[in-house]
Order: C-alpha cells, then structure tokens, then sequence
C-alpha cells in the first residue's frame, strides 16, 4: 500500500452553502446536516467558510430576529487554510496542527473538490498516527471532564439542541423551554 493521500479519507460532498444565505438559514442546514460547520461556495469555488462558533458570536452581537439579515459571506473568516487531494495525510495533519483546525477544505484546480477532517485520518488508519489517537484520547478525557463537571454542578434535563440558540449541548428545563447554559443565563 502507498502513502495514504487526503483523496484517500476525505468526504466528497461536504455540506455548503450560498455565502449569500443568511444566518438563520446556516443554523438550520447546520442542524439538518448534522455539521458543525459549512463551506461557503459559489460556482464550486470556495469563497469562506462559517462555523457554530460564527452564529454563536454573532448571536451576542445582534438580536436574534436580526440573524436573517446577516449573510454568511459577512462573518466569515476572510483567510482560509485549504489542502490538494494530493497531499499525504501527514501534510493534512501538520496544517491543521500549524492552523489549530479540525478540518479542512479539499480544493483542486480552484475548486471545492471535498473536505477532510481529523476524524476522517483517525478512522483511516489510527495506527499510521499514534500520535493522533494519543490526541484524540486526550480531547475525549476533556470533553468528559467538562461535561462531568457541568453535570455535577446543576441538575439538566437531558443533552441536546436548545431551543434558543439552536446549539448542541446540555439542556435545562427553564420555564418549559430546553435551554443551553448560555442562554439558560440570559433568562
């Protein structure tokens, strides 16, 4: 078997949107694709890309009424880091680490072609990467001692997506209303 290359592992037809396409909309594609993130693409270029974390930031910058004349394209990081389908994973796995990114876009010839993630190299072959498990476990650990320690702190209902903000996470039954902490706050 040759070096395994990002064409190998990556997803091929990743969720995207119109970087005209308004916030809310976003969330919701988000929430039905079941991603954390879109691609924002026009005529199979990418022009940006917009995360929960972007919505999120926007939503304590603006009213959440106003989420449906924000586009996408407004509050998108401007720089991307993108990878060919060319590139080995190792290539793949030392950019994301250079950037502090999960995933990246796959573009060839100035195209969207697909998108790879760290998940993505983990279930291709851990064992190329001990390194990458080594990550991954600790990542893992974290998140559950967070959620332990959120848990332990306040009674919730069940783990989910709020109502409000549409976020996946911890829910609490607030005035009949399943709610994040965050929100859960402002109320």
């Amino acid at each position: 078997m040759g070096i395994p290359i990002v064409a190998d592992v990556m997803t091929r037809n990743p969720v995207v949107a119109k970087p005209e396409m308004n916030l809310l909309d976003c969330a919701k594609q988000m929430v039905k694709g079941k991603v954390g993130s879109l691609l924002l693409v026009n005529e199979k270029k990418l022009v940006g890309i917009l995360s929960e974390k972007d919505i999120l930031w926007a939503l304590t910058k603006r009213s959440q009424d106003q989420l449906v004349k924000i586009k996408a394209i407004d509050i998108s990081p401007r720089k991307l880091a993108t990878i060919r389908p060319s590139a080995t994973l190792k290539d793949a796995m030392q950019k994301m680490n250079k950037y502090k990114f999960e995933k990246l876009p796959v573009i060839k010839a100035g195209e969207l072609v697909g998108l790879i993630t760290t998940r993505d190299i983990l279930n291709f072959k851990p064992e190329l990467y001990p390194e990458l498990e080594e990550f991954a476990s600790i990542r893992e650990e974290s998140e559950k001692l967070k959620r332990i320690q959120k848990a332990s702190e306040r009674n919730f209902v069940k783990e989910g997506m709020c109502e409000e903000c549409g976020q996946l996470d911890l829910l609490y039954n607030v005035n009949g209303s399943l709610v994040c902490e965050s929100c859960k706050e402002g109320i």
